[in-house]
């Protein structure tokens, strides 16, 4: 626990660094593409208004002044596999996003996905003594919560308070200032995978740039696909990528769940591949021309041209109904959606009082996607993009960029974690593990 919360603390340093010099890259590593953008801020290095805990807060304060996109290589599942091979893929989208912006950068903020996220609800209180809530208090309730053994091999990469209660009165977002006898916190933490969060952040180390923060994708999905109503009272979003489906809840304006299916769009296309004996890329070609999961009458008549250049003109001259390609397309989108489901159940998403589902990330481009998803997930179920940011490249308005605006806006406006305030770092006891959704259950 300790070397990863000093690293943290390293990186919010960095990050006042590059927020000081008005420069950051976001760089969003995926298992198909690699995004990436680059933010100019006022140069003051103040993030918001106002010093409040927690929610993403008022104005974005930068602009988009480069963009770029290229293709992934040496990541699986969301995770590192091919290190060089993935430090080429960073250096490209890099150099091509500040050639655009005309600006060389040198702090850059990541996310992935992968990593097997687990998801933690922590809660803590202290006496007060009538006294009022200052930093120091936030600090001691954030101590005095029992962190669970997550295992060796992991690492905690959020743990962020996300409801307040002093004395009788809950859903706090702020407590500071206040008066009472006792506070209470509710703290969620997620632990991912040492090793793929190490990986990362030596790729980037290799490409001569200084890490200002890590996050997980998936919840930067949720801040830039979801509506501020949807945070607020209750939502899930998932976030559909290459080679992992991301799901992230929140509630009261917090993420609290985050997990990862380990299949997404390149497994459809593996499919297609597979089924129609064609190479993966005529396949992706086959599915983003004309794939889809509903089949109608009328697609039985449609001919798809699968073409090819083996020199053989019977091989060559291949047709397959579009019926027969969603009848290949949908059983892998279904076996997708039930693993989502059952994350889902298991972090009693239904109690929530609202259960908006939005989908989002580049394999949520499949038409009718939505309407399987409403029915296998037996929810309301809207497809969304990235909001909140304005001036951003025609190119990175798209589902597929939700992770990398997301973490746009999380670099401008970090929601606090524990290691935000000054916790003595001998405070961590390890004991009980609570169910990840219960608090809200209790206080709304």
């Amino acid at each position: 626990m300790t070397d990863l919360y000093q690293s943290q603390r390293a990186m919010r340093q960095m990050r006042r660094m590059a927020m000081q010099r008005g420069v950051v890259a976001i760089l969003d590593v995926g298992s198909s593409k690699i995004a990436c953008l680059v933010l100019r801020f006022d140069g003051t290095g103040r993030l918001s208004e106002d010093n409040s805990i927690g929610s993403l807060a008022g104005q974005t304060g930068f602009r988009v002044v480069g963009a770029a996109t290229t293709r992934s290589r040496g990541v699986q599942f969301g995770e590192i596999t091919a290190m060089q091979e993935t430090e080429r893929a960073i250096r490209t989208a890099l150099q091509a996003a500040q050639k655009m912006a005309e600006i060389r950068v040198d702090h850059v903020i990541a996310c992935f996905s992968g990593a097997g996220p687990r998801s933690y609800g922590l809660d803590a209180r202290v006496e007060l003594e009538g006294q009022e809530v200052t930093e120091n208090e936030i600090a001691r309730v954030l101590a005095a919560c029992e962190v669970p053994d997550y295992g060796s091999g992991r690492e905690v990469l959020h743990a962020q308070p996300v409801n307040f209660a002093l004395d009788h009165r809950s859903g706090l977002a702020d407590p500071r200032g206040q008066l009472g006898q006792e506070l209470s916190v509710d703290l969620h933490m997620l632990t991912v995978d040492a090793t793929a969060v190490q990986n990362l952040a030596h790729c980037i180390k290799r490409c001569d740039l200084e890490l200002a923060g890590i996050a997980s994708s998936s919840y930067m999905a949720g801040i830039s696909a979801l509506v501020e109503d949807e945070q607020e009272l209750g939502a899930a979003c998932i976030d559909m990528g290459g080679g992992a489906t991301g799901l992230s809840i929140f509630m009261k304006k917090h993420m609290i769940y985050a997990d990862t299916v380990r299949m997404g769009g390149d497994h459809v296309t593996g499919d297609i591949s597979m089924g129609l004996g064609v190479p993966m890329a005529k396949a992706e070609w086959i599915k983003t021309m004309h794939g889809g999961v509903h089949a109608t009458g009328m697609d039985d008549r449609e001919m798809i041209e699968i073409g090819g250049d083996t020199g053989d003109w019977e091989h060559d001259r291949r047709t397959v109904s579009r019926a027969e390609l969603i009848g290949i397309m949908r059983p892998r989108v279904e076996e997708i959606l039930e693993e989502v489901r059952k994350r889902l159940d298991a972090a009693g998403f239904d109690h929530l009082p609202s259960q908006q589902i939005v989908l989002t990330g580049g394999a949520s481009q499949i038409p009718g996607l939505d309407g399987l998803a409403s029915r296998i997930l037996g929810q309301q179920v809207r497809l969304g993009r990235p909001l909140r940011v304005h001036g951003l490249p025609q190119a990175a308005t798209g589902p597929g960029f939700a992770g990398a605006v997301g973490l746009s806006l999380f670099a401008a406006h970090p929601q606090d974690e524990w290691w935000d305030f000054e916790i003595p770092v001998d405070r961590y006891p390890a004991r009980s593990l609570k169910r990840a959704v219960r608090w809200f259950r209790d206080n709304w």
